[in-house]
């Protein structure tokens, strides 16, 4: 326990490095940074990018399994409250979500907005494909960052490693149709792991992050301090482990098992973990308009977390850890 605090307490620190958002005016007051759209959420960088990003980012399977009329009033709902940074991925709704996107977002907010996709391809063909497919549905020309997705375990990675899908990538990239490049994955850190060892081409990584990963096969634990030194962007996702945090045992559902919230800890509590740690963003997961509020108010008070806080909260849940909870871990 010892050890593992000190460890935390060493990787919040390193939060501050990577805040961006606020600038002193001529009498000393912090003054919010802003765009035609109206005032950010602070900002942090991206890594080696050196992009400034919104703190919260939008999770695209949600806004692909919305109504269209409430998926339009969740984007207008982050927008508003300062959000510029939308995820996505081919997979979800097998193109729905990028093509909802490509309808309610892109053609008023393009230029306002960080926009990624994801590609599951097993083949460099498949790659493309997917690429050009990604890019007719968003209704861009250009992605702000394409990412391997969901990578599994280390045979996974080495795989698409043969098959040319990191090869694809960087081509990509060379060629203008994508910014920056990134990977996924959520089953286990030694697949992040092996790509790590395996290369260094990527821009940004997206992780599980949340208050029962530190005490089962830690993503914080094993990749996260790895992507801070090689100064590659940390995207967070699951803070509420894709409702396992609320019994779930499916992808974006609640269900019947015990429950962290609010049974043990706080959406706040649980998101404000993560917002202490050395994430770049945090892709949330809204059901509906008043959940992305409910995360957008959570990150405007956002002020940081004390490391006796941070401990209390881990120990109140350590004993939930495991597959249970984070169901969707190997």
């Amino acid at each position: 326990m010892i050890d593992r605090r000190a460890f935390l307490k060493s990787l919040a620190s390193l939060t501050t490095g990577i805040l961006l958002s606020s600038a002193s005016t001529e009498g000393g007051a912090e003054e919010v940074a802003s765009d035609r759209l109206g005032p950010l959420l602070p900002t942090r960088r991206l890594g080696r990018t050196g992009e400034a990003v919104t703190m919260l980012a939008v999770g695209g399977w949600h806004i692909g399994d919305m109504s269209e009329a409430e998926a339009q009033k969740t984007i207008e709902t982050a927008l508003e409250g300062g959000v510029r940074f939308f995820d996505t991925a081919e997979t979800y709704q097998n193109g729905g979500s990028e093509s909802r996107l490509g309808k309610l977002l892109v053609p008023k907010y393009r230029d306002d907005v960080f926009l990624m996709t994801k590609t599951t391809a097993r083949n460099a063909n498949e790659a493309w494909t997917h690429l050009e497919a990604s890019l007719t549905r968003l209704n861009t020309d250009k992605l702000d960052l394409w990412q391997v997705h969901a990578v599994r375990n280390p045979a996974d990675v080495d795989e698409r490693i043969e098959n040319g899908i990191f090869d694809v990538m960087l081509e990509a990239k060379e060629s203008g149709k994508v910014r920056y490049i990134g990977f996924t994955g959520h089953s286990s850190p030694a697949a992040h792991q092996r790509v790590l060892e395996k290369t260094d081409i990527f821009d940004a990584c997206q992780l599980a992050m949340n208050l029962t990963d530190v005490s089962y096969e830690s993503f914080i634990e094993k990749v996260v301090p790895t992507l801070v030194e090689r100064n590659i962007g940390v995207i967070g996702m699951k803070s509420l482990a894709n409702g396992g945090f609320f019994g779930g045992t499916q992808h974006g559902r609640h269900g019947t098992n015990p429950k962290v919230v609010p049974n043990r800890v706080s959406v706040s509590e649980a998101v404000r973990f993560v917002f202490a740690l050395p994430v770049s963003t945090l892709v949330t997961g809204p059901d509906n308009a008043k959940q992305m509020q409910e995360k957008i108010d959570i990150a405007k008070n956002f002020i940081g977390m004390g490391d006796d806080e941070r401990q209390k909260l881990i120990e109140k849940v350590e004993d939930m850890a495991g597959t249970t909870v984070e169901f969707y871990k190997a």
